[in-house]
């Protein structure tokens, strides 16, 4: 773990370069913030001279660099999956970032570059469905890891599609700075604060025939989650039968609704293990556990951490690298 958190961070273009992926890099990473104080010193770089068309037509003015070693953190919104390969400097520049300890993440097609120069091998990695395949016959040396929205393990990132990359550019930040100032970026974005990396990246029916029903229902759970909620409750809440409602939940979110209770106790417990002094077991009762002992489960089920140990990184005054290799989940 870091004392100081990351905070020299290059945003990769090229030309072509995909215009909202690098937005949202943009918005994550380049953005002021003063109200954070110390934040990240961001820019968007290239190593070939601009002028660089992006999506669009567009064309933006880059700074041209010849080298890394100005930056901790490398940010690589997209790449060419058709012919990724990755010229003879940039891959020096890289090898030479990662060496000295350097964090790298890609957004959607950006994993290309990074397996393109070797950063990925033994390594598990994702990508936008959409270029799964062509990813896993390219690169058999990475261990490519199906329907996730990323992974990330403290190092190198990649996320799935292009809202993926928020999600992943999230828990960076809350990694970095923390849980509160996470969720401010993230309502700042009007996003919800986390997204697990275990989620699918693509559900069949992504709106359901009453939303506005459903969501009620889900904002009424999330508003007792320390009281025990049963599924029968939640149905009703949403106007549904019961086995509708399982079959709705499941198209529209990926999981189970039992499933997705579980999910947000966890990342309720996470939000107090950061910010509270208070013991498990309290943190247990108010995040609706049945005890210490059942969180810590479903805890380690989830982000193969202890919250013990998760105290230690990321509690109060605790800043440092997010260790968390998040990966698909049952």
């Amino acid at each position: 773990m870091t004392t100081e958190p990351i905070k020299r961070v290059a945003i990769l273009s090229y030309d072509n370069t995909a215009l909202f992926e690098l937005g949202c890099a943009v918005e994550l990473f380049a953005l002021p913030r003063p109200e954070f104080g110390n934040w990240y010193r961001t820019e968007v770089v290239s190593f070939d001279a601009g002028p660089l068309t992006v999506t669009g037509g567009m064309q933006i003015l880059p700074r041209v660099i010849t080298s890394l070693d100005d930056y901790d953190m490398v940010v690589i919104p997209s790449w060419p999956s058709s012919d990724p390969t990755v010229p003879p400097l940039l891959q020096r520049e890289l090898d030479a970032l990662h060496a000295r300890g350097g964090r790298l993440l890609s957004f959607c097609s950006g994993s290309f570059l990074l397996a393109e120069a070797g950063l990925l091998d033994g390594r598990q990695a994702t990508t936008h469905w959409r270029y799964a395949e062509k990813f896993k016959t390219r690169y058999p040396q990475v261990s490519y890891v199906d329907d996730v929205l990323y992974v990330y393990d403290g190092r190198i990132g990649c996320s799935a599609g292009s809202a993926a990359g928020i999600d992943l550019g999230i828990e960076v930040i809350r990694g970095d700075f923390g849980y509160e100032i996470a969720n401010q970026v993230a309502r700042r974005l009007v996003i919800a604060a986390h997204r697990s990396g275990g989620q699918a990246q693509f559900v069949e029916t992504p709106i359901i025939e009453k939303p506005n029903q459903f969501a009620a229902a889900l904002d009424w759970a999330l508003a007792n989650l320390d009281k025990p909620i049963d599924i029968d409750q939640l149905a009703q809440r949403a106007r549904m039968a019961r086995r509708t409602f399982d079959r709705r939940f499941r198209a529209s979110l990926g999981m189970t609704p039992k499933d997705w209770l579980t999910r947000q106790r966890v990342q309720m417990a996470r939000g107090l293990l950061e910010s509270s002094n208070h013991p498990m077991d309290v943190i247990a009762s108010k995040c609706g556990f049945d005890n210490a002992t059942t969180m810590r489960h479903h805890f380690r089920r989830m982000l193969q951490s202890s919250p013990g140990h998760f105290r230690e990184q990321f509690g109060r005054n605790q800043i440092g690298n997010p260790g968390e290799h998040v990966q698909a989940q049952a």
